[in-house]
């Protein structure tokens, strides 16, 4: 019997309560690898805009991709549709999964669907038009806006860069406990691994990014440049709550896949993730809170841009700004309230040109070379000392040195978004890399 190309997608498997769309997509690679299917590729983790206000948590959903045999499809379905059952818990509000079924190609406008959710809000009534005319198999709960990272996960091939994620899993009786990670142990394998892998310790503060901290079952992740390096820093890592089981993930995350699109300030929508050009226009203010805030023009439209308090030392760039400067912000857009118009959240802060600024002061006394003062509106300047005059002298400019540069500027890693390409990547690619499956992917 011939195999053919069976594509699943799935998001929204989880909740602030616990579950996890990571750890469900093991549960299916553990089911599936007891059938005869051939993985064509890792599982695949893709987070979709960071900015969306439905996400659960990280916003990421997940594709499986595998050859079998052309009448299994009929079976895996409801096989899912029982363990997605048992699984979630449908009785939180806030839950909505989706899972969809593709064979063989996927189609164009479930690819529209996916680069959309990257960086746009997709209404899930665009999700449900597309599966009813492509007559995609799904299951959905809740309002269905799972079904949107389903169809945006099973149809980004990661093309582009990609990265990897080693994820390994606690027990579920273990949730409402402390993981338990070893920091030590933590920041010797990332000072061990160097740069085969990245945003996995936060370098200016020491501080732990592998361990989450809700009631899920992610005991740790590990974020790396090959599935070897993340599996190799993975066996480094030491926690009191035992690994029940663990996979490895090809990932968008690290590629700043989100900030593709340069857009214009008048075409800016809430929620949107976007470059926006343009020249400072207000210089920094730190607010209460200690958040910092300036505004860029661009073409005669305005709008102010936010460094978070959370952002650390990235605000100290950012107070450096003066009025002229061009800068391109890397940024998700807060929608406008009662108290703001439209903001741009900063992920990122390109300074393009820096403006010249001057300090002008008033002129020596040619004669005793001393500060002169105004001797009043349009009467020149004239020396306290001597007694000195003129009526034609002017007041003289110096040059101010910038203490900034040219260049990116990034949040520090602890404050960046699952999807922020880390300066560590700066310049790396994965781009037509093969990414053939090492023997050993999973443990189950």
């Amino acid at each position: 019997m011939s195999k053919k190309l069976i594509q699943i997608g799935m998001d929204d498997i989880d909740s602030p309560v616990g579950g996890c769309t990571t750890h469900f997509a093991s549960i299916i690679v553990e089911k599936l690898s007891q059938w005869i299917v051939e993985w064509t590729d890792y599982p695949n983790l893709i987070r979709l805009n960071p900015g969306i206000p439905y996400r659960t948590r990280g916003n990421g959903a997940v594709s499986l991709r595998f050859l079998a045999d052309t009448d299994d499809l009929e079976s895996i379905i409801p096989m899912v549709d029982r363990l997605i059952h048992d699984y979630v818990k449908e009785d939180y509000p806030n839950t909505n999964p989706g899972v969809v079924f593709l064979e063989g190609k996927i189609p164009k406008q479930v690819k529209h669907l996916s680069e959309l959710a990257l960086w746009r809000v997709v209404p899930i009534e665009l999700a449900e038009r597309v599966i009813e005319t492509c007559k995609i198999p799904h299951y959905a709960s809740g309002n269905g806006r799972g079904l949107i990272g389903a169809l945006s996960a099973v149809a980004n091939t990661l093309r582009e860069d990609y990265t990897y994620e080693y994820i390994a899993y606690r027990s579920l009786k273990d949730c409402k406990h402390d993981r338990g990670i070893d920091g030590n142990s933590v920041i010797a394998m990332d000072k061990k691994m160097g740069d085969q892998v990245f945003s996995n310790v936060d370098p200016s503060t020491n501080r732990i990014l592998i361990e989450p901290h809700g009631p899920d079952p992610v005991l740790f992740g590990i974020r790396g440049e090959t599935a070897e390096s993340v599996l190799e820093a993975s066996q480094q890592v030491k926690s009191r709550q035992n690994i029940e089981r663990w996979m490895v993930f090809r990932s968008n995350q690290g590629t700043g896949e989100h900030l593709k699109h340069d857009v214009e300030i008048k075409n800016l929508r809430p929620y949107m993730a976007a470059v926006v050009k343009g020249r400072v226009e207000s210089e920094p203010r730190m607010i209460v809170g200690g958040h910092c805030i300036f505004s860029i023009i661009d073409r005669g439209d305005r709008i102010d841009c936010a460094a978070y308090e959370p952002s650390g030392e990235f605000r100290e760039i950012v107070m450096k700004l003066r009025m002229g400067d061009l800068v391109r912000a890397h940024a998700g857009v807060r929608p406008a309230s009662r108290t703001h118009g439209l903001t741009l959240n900063l992920e990122g802060l390109e300074v393009v040109e820096l403006a010249k600024t001057s300090i002008f002061s008033n002129p020596l006394c040619p004669q005793c070379g001393k500060r002169m003062k105004s001797a009043g509106k349009e009467k020149g300047y004239k020396c306290v000392k001597c007694g000195y005059r003129d009526t034609e002298i002017s007041r003289t400019e110096r040059p101010l040195a910038r203490d900034l540069l040219t260049g990116l500027y990034l949040p520090p890693v602890r404050a960046q978004r699952h999807l922020t390409r880390p300066l560590a990547r700066s310049g790396k690619t994965n781009r037509n890399i093969p990414y053939g499956l090492i023997s050993k992917w999973h443990n189950f």
